[in-house]
Parts: C-alpha cells; structure tokens; sequence
C-alpha cells in the first residue's frame, strides 16, 4: 500500500521512501481522516532529500521491516518534504523547540487526529544510545499514553498549539525606529565575530550572506569595523573546504571553525545568496579574488543545477553512493599535491590551498569521471528567484552575457511554467508539473529578482512583473492588524495557526525581502502605501534586531534601506550605453533604478532621450537634476 502513495509524487525526497515498507501518506485530508476513522494518532516525518540524517533514519528505521510494522499498526505516518511545505514544517518546527529546546531535521512529530501536536524530537536511533531511547520504543510509548491517558494527550497539545499561536501574534513595537538600531546591530556584530577565521559562532558555522550585505552596507555609511569582517569572512569561506576549489560553489555549512570540513550538500540558496555577496564585494573592494569566486559559483550553478526548462535544481546531496562527501574528497594516491590535502575521514580528504589554473582544470577532470551525488531537482520558486538576482546582477557588472540570457530563461521559467492562471506562483516545479500554492517568500524573492532583471536589461515587462508580485503578495499574506505578511497565503490551507516567519536563517525571511522590495518599489511608483507595508515589518522586529542581529542580517538591510536618503537614477534609453554603464557601475544599495522610456512607471514619467541619445536623470524623492548623456558628467 504505501509504496504507491508516495510513488505518485513529484518530491524526491518522498520518492526515495517509495518503496518502503512503511504505509506512508503524503500531507493530505485522508490521511487524518484515516487517523479520526481509526483512532490512531498521526506519525508525521518531515526531512528532505540532501538531509544526510535523514537518510541515516530512513535506512535504519523506514526500510526495517519490524518498525514498519510498528509503525502501521499504531500510527497513521505521514511523509513530508520540508522544501515543498515550509508551512508544515514551520509549524511543527515551532512545536518540537518548544517541547525539547532544539530542532532539526529529520523531525519526527506525534499529533491528534486533529493535526494537534503533543510530542516531537529530531532523529531517533535504532537503538538506545547517547541517552536517546530507540525508536522503537518512543513508538510503543507514544502509542500506550495516547490509549491510556488521552485527556493527558489532549491537554499537553492545546498548552503547545496555544503556545505556538502566542509566539505567532506578536504585537508590533511603537518605539521609534532609528538609525542608531543599524549600529547597535553592528556593534553585537562586532562582539561576537571569529576574529581569526572570520563568520560568527564557533562550530558547525554557517555562511552569513544576509550579514555581510548589511555590513557591506554599513561600510558605505562610514563605520570602519564593517569592511574588515566582509573581507576576512569572504576570505575565510573562499580558503577552501567549504568552498569548493575544483568546481566551485559552496557546501552548505563547515563542520569545523575555519570553514575546513564541509557538510558536502550544496544548496541553490546558498549559492545564490553568496554569488552576489561577493560580487558586491569585488566592486566595493576591487579584488579580483571576490569576482572569481562570483563566476565560478555561477558557473558551478549553470552546470550543475540548471534544468532543461531555463529553472535550477534545488540541491546537489552530500552523499555518494551513500558515502558522505564521496565526490568531493580525495585520496593522496590522485596526484593532488601533499600541501593542499587536509584531513576529512576513512583516508579522504579536502582540497585547500592555491590551486595554479592547470592543476584546477586536471583535478576537475579527474573529478567528472567519479559518480555525481543525487540531485534534488525539484525547481522551488523563492530559491529560483534568489538565483535569477545573482545572475542578473553578475551577469550585467561582469559583463557575462550568457549569465543575463540564463537570467532571462528563468525569468520566462518563473512566469511561465511555475505561474498559475491568474498570475500567481505555485512552490514547486518537477517532472514536468508545477505544484502548490506560492508562499510570501516565493513572491518576494521572485520579486527581487525581477527587479535586477529590470535594470539588467532595461526591459519594462520585469519590472511590470514584480510590482504585480509584490502587491499581489501584500493582498495574499498581508496582516492588517499587526502589521508584516504570513507565511501562507490567506485563502490556503488553514493548519491548526497560521505562522509569520520572521528571521533570516538561512535564507532571507520572506518579510525581510518583501520590505525591501517594497520599499524600492515605493521608491519607483512614489507610493507611499506600500512603504508603509514595510515599516510594519521593521515594528514587528523591533526589539530583536539590535539584540540579535545575526538572525536578522536581512531586515537589517531593508531597514538601512529605509533609513537612506531617497535616491532614483532614471535610465531613458539602451542600459549597455557608456552613460547608463557609469551610472550603474558603483555599489549603491540604497538607489533604486528603473529604465525607460515608460509614462507608466511615475518615476519614468516625463523623461525622455536628449537629442535621440541615451540620458540618466539623478533624482531625489522626484526632483531630478538635468538629464545627463555623457560618462564624465556623472
């Protein structure tokens, strides 16, 4: 039974435990009408296919015949992937810290019938060990209280859904917002930063993009401590390990402090996320460096996770073979120089060091011949809208055509393919088929990387789009009675609370990046509507961000951002001419840009070519000084 229901999914996270002898459902209503039907309570596992645990989990637990027949007896299981329901997994994510302090995934959650969760924790072994009990006996306990003491059960998952909800509806600040809360953030920044290693925290330590851009940002307002924790961070993160010499791209966190011994699965949003921070620091510092590392993680997307409909995969895993980082290691028997071998473990090891352009290109070939890792290939909207700013953006300063025509594939993809009628975005594209519902970080995402689309190419119709996008999403996830956006959109599935996710880990938190593209677009239309919308995102976050600015790098962009004194270059003509190139060259994240001609787009309106040349207009909440057509006259 369970082999098919899973079997007729597009995830190949749930795909992978198609044949096991578990009777898993997918997230459905008969699922839990089985459970109501039965008296059973729910079993629902939420991992995803790069997750190494979780494969870990599946074999020793899923593919045991005796757990399974525990598991179908007592339980109604149900199979989720986390990168298809953020909102699931969000939820119940909530629930599992609140109960046990941490989480993580695989999770493994115990609910009613109802869908109420009353028990929960992360991997559970075969066997009893490190003060974990087996899985096994979690089942059978779980299972004996739920008959035994059921008011127990029910009361123990109202406190938590109640808890959950309460954490959920936090009311909005009315203490004034300044600017003094962006150097409180860099200070706590300060404090807490790996002076020798660059990053924050100790170890497993995570690349930080949504930071370093807020650093990047601080830098241009003149604080001196800002630069130097970019550089030694980029440098740190690029030395090698974590970063991939051979073939570049990024593993998706280092297991160590010095960025040395990677978790081997490599993530599009990582990717993304990175690929733009250092691109921003090739143009702020000049180092040739930072702009390697740039067309060298591009490349390694474009080969890598491309998709034949113009869309990126969302992962390479960290496995091979089921060998964790079997691809990417080596042995010294491969020619690779003494110096550059570093310790991984069974007699493999990681690359770091300088690698001559001869040496990288024989290692990489050498490399090809080896199995590749599973690829994810499911296409998720946010992380594609990620994506399609990094290259966008590169492919315009770098002056890589073929980045811009992959960025316009999957501009089309996004629109296209991954659209519903009507013009909203699904989450997911796979095998062929687009499906569920678009969440507020789909939209926003989306919406940002049309809008460095827009200035990539100067064509009207991207920025068209993301303004439809990001109104579109005020309307669907808006709250108009605390301020900021849900997760999930208004008319969507209802679960037992609706969630706002708030902090940027790992990936910038859909409010975050809606903020800040509405305040860019506010800036373009002159509405003043939709900045609005985005100061009830800084009130919700208020009291956090100075606090813990590492869990909010994202905000804190948007909000440096709101704090910069409103500047609008308006391009009238080719945006590859030398006057628009010069305009566009410097980094400066609080200009915002559009590019015309266009009596449609108020910031556009009115401006025209000056005698049929190509002119830039210099503007200040509209007031614009006289159009400029030559280079030198910036």
């Amino acid at each position: 039974m369970g082999v098919n229901r899973l079997a007729e999914e597009t995830s190949p996270y749930l795909l992978q435990h198609a044949d096991n002898p578990v009777d898993w459902y997918p997230w459905s209503d008969e699922a839990f009408e089985k459970a109501r039907d039965e008296d059973k309570p729910v079993l629902l596992s939420v991992g995803y296919a790069a997750c190494h645990w979780c494969h870990v989990m599946e074999h020793e637990s899923f593919e045991d015949d005796e757990t399974a027949a525990l598991m179908n007896e007592r339980f109604v299981s149900i199979k989720v992937d986390r990168e298809e329901r953020p909102d699931v997994d969000s939820l119940y994510m909530d629930a599992v810290v609140a109960l046990t302090g941490n989480g993580g995934w695989p999770m493994t959650v115990f609910l009613t019938p109802e869908g109420e969760p009353f028990l929960g924790g992360t991997y559970y072994p075969p066997q009893p060990r490190h003060g974990l009990p087996s899985f096994k006996q979690v089942l059978l306990a779980v299972s004996d209280a739920y008959k035994e003491r059921r008011g127990d059960i029910a009361q123990q998952a109202n406190a938590i859904v109640e808890a959950v909800r309460r954490s959920n509806e936090l009311a909005p600040s009315n203490d004034p917002l300044t600017e003094g809360i962006l150097s409180q953030a860099s200070r706590a920044l300060r404090s807490q930063f790996d002076v020798e290693w660059g990053g924050w925290g100790n170890a497993p330590k995570f690349p930080q993009g949504s930071l370093l851009e807020f650093l990047l940002r601080m830098h241009l307002r003149g604080d001196e401590d800002a630069l130097p924790m970019v550089t030694a961070t980029l440098d740190g993160m690029a030395a090698g390990g974590m970063y991939d010499l051979v073939g570049g791209g990024f593993h998706r966190y280092s297991v160590d402090r010095a960025w040395l011994v990677p978790h081997f699965e490599k993530m599009l949003y990582d990717n993304s996320l990175l690929a733009a921070t250092y691109l921003h620091a090739w143009v702020v510092t000049g180092e040739a460096r930072y702009r390697y590392v740039v067309e060298e993680t591009l490349d390694y997307m474009l080969r890598e996770l491309r998709l034949p409909e113009g869309g990126f995969a969302s992962a390479q895993d960290a496995d091979t073979d089921g060998v964790e980082g079997l691809t990417f290691t080596w042995t010294p028997e491969e020619g690779v120089r003494e110096e550059l071998l570093h310790p991984f473990e069974e007699r493999r090891f990681v690359i770091r060091g300088e690698l001559g352009d001869a040496e990288r290109q024989r290692l990489f070939e050498l490399r090809e011949q080896r199995p590749k890792p599973l690829r994810d290939d499911k296409a998720i909207a946010a992380w594609n809208g990620l994506a399609l700013a990094a290259l966008a953006e590169a492919g315009r300063r770098l002056a890589r055509r073929d980045y811009v025509h992959a960025a316009r594939e999957l501009a089309d993809f996004l629109l296209g393919p991954l659209s519903a009628d009507g013009g909203r975005l699904h989450r997911t594209f796979r095998a062929g088929q687009a499906k569920g519902t678009g969440y507020l970080e789909d939209y926003a995402d989306v919406a940002h990387g049309l809008t460095e689309l827009h200035v990539a190419t100067g064509d009207l119709r991207w920025l068209e789009e993301a303004n439809r996008l990001a109104r579109l999403a005020v309307e669907l996830f808006g709250d108009e009675e605390r301020g900021g956006f849900y997760l999930s959109p208004a008319d969507g599935e209802q679960l037992v609370a609706r969630k706002k996710d708030l902090e940027d880990q790992p990936t910038p938190s859909g409010n975050s990046m809606l903020a800040y593209v509405l305040l860019k677009l506010a800036r373009i239309y002159g509405d003043e509507e939709l900045e609005r919308r985005a100061v009830g995102v800084f009130r919700l976050v208020h009291g956090a961000l100075a606090r813990v600015p590492a869990a909010f790098g994202h905000a804190l962009t948007a909000l440096d951002l709101h704090f910069s004194p409103p500047r609008e270059i308006a391009v009238v003509g080719a945006v590859d001419s030398p006057v628009a190139r010069a305009a566009l060259e410097p980094f400066q994240p609080s200009t915002v840009v559009a590019v015309g001609p266009s009596e449609g787009v108020p910031l556009l309106a009115g401006k025209g070519l000056v005698d049929g040349k190509p002119a830039v207009y210099v503007c200040e909440r509209f007031a614009c000084q006289a159009p400029i057509t030559e280079p030198e006259d910036l």
